[in-house]
């Protein structure tokens, strides 16, 4: 079995080190802003209610979106540090010049982002997170002051580009990524998630949150119900709630429901998180949920191993694949009417389901003819 694909449920090394000074005090800070009033005199009924009201203000965003905020918090206040520079109250002007460092990163021994400027996207999510942070401390941050407003303009004419897409993983190339697998218990759990992911049209993390039955657990962002006809999958996105219907395929060695089936099996699963890691010896399936970043971890591994993309250097390939990359496949290889696929992603709308087909016809409808020129 190639090294690689053995250590994923065991990574020797985090994808990310996260810096000593960071921490994630979103738990903290709901303990902190949701609390009885000062007047009111505590009581058992109402210290419960307290612990009730602080769990809603938790499940408010995704878990990642929380983690992603803090951090961003995090930074801006080291940021503020080490400008002799306080970020409470919020100073619009401060935070003009923060989002200026982070496009035109100046001077490597105070810049925290010298190694490299932030895409308009990312300095859009860290007002974002900003946002958030003032807002959990009982303060308002104005992103339409002039200081800051004005500063992302300019920022976003001189440096916005058309977004990095990430390369879509074909049929072909999926075959071939389902060779490198071994063919024992983790290899069965990696082959349902590379084609679940794909036949399914699943962002990673909903992958990895999905149970076994209905709320089975606490943390479940949805489930499996094995039918028939195929899998259906009732999933809490990012746009709400929405099913997802898996059918089975043409081919025992690529149909995602008989994968699936043969994990769970296998696994012995029939309660609590579909997708969990296996023992180190790799003979038996654990109680532990898998992260998201197994799923990343398992794709680039799979790409290089099965050498796709031959054209470029190693690392540009790599690099090149991600979670979405799954997406991006069923998006682009699908060939049915579009607003199938836009339903399967969870879309909102026809737009953002185009911009996951890498390759489409699209001059199909010719408006120049039609026109009658």
């Amino acid at each position: 079995m190639d090294p690689s694909l053995r250590n994923l449920d065991h990574p020797t090394e985090p994808l990310e080190r996260p810096d000593r000074h960071e921490g994630d005090d979103s738990a903290d800070l709901a303990r902190d802003t949701i609390a009885l009033p000062s007047h009111v005199a505590g009581s058992g009924t109402l210290d419960r209610l307290v612990e009730t009201a602080r769990d809603y203000a938790r499940q408010a965003a995704s878990e990642n979106t929380l983690k992603a905020y803090a951090k961003d918090w995090a930074h801006f206040a080291r940021w503020c540090r080490m400008r002799g520079a306080d970020p409470l109250p919020p100073s619009p002007q401060l935070i003009g010049l923060y989002i200026a460092d982070l496009a035109a990163p100046g001077g490597k021994a105070l810049s925290l982002s010298a190694s490299r400027p932030l895409s308009v996207s990312s300095i859009e999510r860290r007002l974002s997170g900003l946002t958030w942070g003032y807002a959990q401390r009982g303060q308002r941050m104005d992103r339409k002051d002039r200081h800051i407003a004005s500063v992302l303009a300019g920022i976003r004419r001189k440096h916005a580009r058309p977004p990095a897409q990430k390369e879509a993983i074909l049929p072909g190339d999926l075959r071939d990524m389902l060779a490198t697998l071994p063919h024992d218990l983790r290899g069965l759990r990696d082959r349902a998630i590379l084609l679940i992911g794909f036949a399914g049209g699943l962002r990673r993390s909903e992958i990895v949150s999905l149970d076994h039955g209905k709320d089975d657990t606490p943390d479940s962002g949805g489930w499996v119900e094995m039918l028939e006809g195929g899998v259906l999958i009732t999933l809490r996105g990012k746009t709400g709630w929405r099913e997802v219907e898996i059918a089975r395929g043409s081919a025992e060695q690529t149909c995602p429901v008989h994968a699936l089936t043969q994990w769970l099996h296998y696994a012995r699963i029939d309660f609590g998180p579909v997708f969990v890691a296996v023992s180190r010896n790799g003979l038996k399936a654990t109680t532990e949920r898998l992260s998201d970043k197994h799923v990343a971890r398992l794709i680039k591994t799979c790409v290089r191993e099965a050498g796709i993309r031959p054209d470029l250097p190693e690392a540009e390939r790599v690099r090149l694949y991600s979670g979405h990359s799954l997406r991006a496949g069923l998006a682009s290889s699908a060939e049915v009417d579009e607003r199938y696929v836009q339903k399967q992603l969870g879309h909102a709308s026809a737009e953002m389901t185009r911009r996951y087909q890498r390759r489409r016809d699209r001059f199909r409808v010719n408006l120049t003819k039609a026109a009658g020129l």
